[in-house]
């Protein structure tokens, strides 16, 4: 019966009703203004408010003229002193809690702060705005008939000798510890095995525990969820996931671009029953939603504790670059993000680049990353991290790269995901393309704690697999698109197959 979902669906509403007052530029501006006078008046108790001068900043003008645009590297040392003890640093008193992320070329990983006031207005206010959206563009939804399937990450970090209380991990394990209890009874898996660090262990105890339930609604990162959900029909022998869970009717899903998934959920599932409804919920906040499930983009939240801020892409770097707030973007501009936020973070870059699709409302799609990348499965490996393990194997095995470059293989019905690497040797490695591709992926776990992660047991990401290229390749790929020449510039990293399969072209390999 449905009996709950018609009770609570008036209360929880309530974030959608809000939103209609900045459905447009003055109603954006206007929130926004009032998120940021709260904030400066709460850094004005911490040393980085003295550092600034907070206490004489007044409105947006103010304070985008004091304050610099940092990055991770450059706040690094205030975040070490938060997670020793130090109170009143970037926030207000002690942060106990840290999510870490995969890092910047002055550490494996990033610890980012996250302060009970950006819990519980930022990160939970998402989640409770995500609910509000998706009730409101379904009237007949059954949401509260069953359970919540919420797939977290656990509290295993790489740092030693916490103080007492400290808490660092996924920030999905830190949202999932906080849940009060009485939630637990609309949520699956138990909490015990929601926070497990192995994911050997910890999968077949979510298959046995979801099977059981009555899931309705299951949120988590696409590539992740399709691999507990593949092993679920696995172990039932059932062929469609809703013959496991007939109510089943929305996957919250975020992380990493759900394009390259679809057609697998789609196959899986009966698409007739099923919705899909996009979050943009970073480890530095809870950003945006999709507010309706027929429109692929998402409405940007601009009253729960943040404040947003747009630069030019080739500004990135710039400690005072030219910025517009929320109110005074572009349609169809792109720009990379800025935020200051309830966790401590003031006009801070996040990293992502982000497309303005509308403006009345105010919604966005992710439309990258302010450097490349390669965030397929949410492993948000970056360039410093591939040039720190190709060299580290090329000291291993006496090789020498000419060029490379590395880019996604999803997943198919047979196979996980991996990446591929393409390289063109001037000194074969000793031991051969194997021994190099082995020594390659047991470095890029040792600088990446995200890749790590998903490679844990082989159970989300195989091992990377490495195709030797012959020599010149590069060169013709660049001779082919106008770059050859004295600034020429191989990418790196792709978030998609298009390069790699692009340069095999040129290679006269196979792909």
């Amino acid at each position: 019966m449905n009996v709950i979902t018609p009770l609570v669906r008036p209360f929880l509403l309530r974030p959608w009703r809000a939103s209609q007052a900045t459905a447009t530029p003055a109603g954006v501006e206007a929130a926004q203004r009032r998120v940021l006078d709260h904030l400066l008046s709460r850094g004005r108790r911490t040393s980085y408010g003295d550092r600034y001068d907070f206490g004489s900043l007044t409105g947006y003008e103010a304070f985008c003229r004091r304050v610099p645009v940092v990055q991770y590297e450059d706040i690094r040392a205030d975040v070490e002193q938060m997670i020793g003890g130090a109170p009143d640093i970037l926030w207000p008193g002690r942060t106990m809690r840290y999510a870490q992320s995969s890092g910047t070329s002055g550490g494996k990983s990033k610890y980012i702060p996250i302060t009970s006031e950006g819990l519980r207005t930022n990160h939970y206010g998402g989640t409770r705005a995500a609910v509000a959206f998706y009730l409101n563009s379904n009237p007949a939804s059954r949401l509260f008939s069953g359970r919540s399937f919420i797939l977290g990450g656990s509290f295993a970090n790489e740092l030693k000798d916490l103080p007492d209380g400290v808490k660092v991990g996924d920030l999905s394990a830190h949202l999932i510890e906080r849940i009060p209890r009485f939630a637990e009874i609309f949520r699956v898996p138990s909490r015990r095995t929601s926070l497990m660090s192995d994911w050997n262990a910890k999968l077949p105890r979510l298959v046995a525990e979801a099977s059981k339930a009555n899931v309705t609604n299951i949120s988590g990162v696409p590539s992740w969820f399709l691999t507990v959900l593949k092993e679920i029909l696995r172990t039932t022998g059932a062929d469609n996931i809703h013959d496991v869970w007939p109510g089943l009717e929305v996957f919250f899903h975020g992380g990493i671009a759900f394009g390259p998934y679809r057609e697998q959920y789609r196959a899986i599932t009966d698409p007739s029953r099923m919705h899909y409804v996009e979050t943009y919920n970073a480890s530095e906040g809870f950003f945006a939603v999709q507010d309706d499930t027929e429109v692929r983009a998402m409405r940007l939240l601009v009253d729960i504790g943040v404040f947003y801020e747009f630069i030019a892409v080739d500004a990135v770097g710039e400690s005072f670059p030219e910025a517009l707030p929320a109110w005074k973007v572009e349609p169809g501009s792109t720009y990379a993000l800025v935020i200051t936020s309830a966790n401590g973070l003031w006009r801070y870059l996040p990293g992502d680049t982000v497309r303005i699709e509308s403006v009345e409302p105010l919604r966005i799609t992710i439309a990258g990353r302010t450097s490349a990348f390669i965030n397929a499965f949410g492993e948000e490996l970056m360039v410093w991290n591939a040039d720190a393990a190709i060299a580290a194997a090329c000291a291993a095995t006496g090789a020498a790269v000419a060029n490379y470059t590395a880019g996604p293989v999803y997943a198919t019905e047979a196979s996980r995901g991996r990446h591929r690497w393409l390289i063109e040797w001037n000194t074969p490695p000793r031991g051969g393309n194997e021994a190099f591709a082995a020594i390659l992926d047991r470095e890029l776990q040792r600088v990446n704690s995200d890749y790590q992660a998903k490679r844990s047991g082989d159970i989300f990401l195989d091992r990377l697999e490495l195709q030797e290229v012959a020599a010149g390749t590069f060169d013709r790929w660049l001779a082919a698109t106008g770059r050859l020449g004295g600034q020429r510039k191989v990418p790196r990293l792709s978030n998609t197959p298009a390069l790699t399969d692009a340069i095999l072209g040129f290679s006269g390999a196979d792909s």
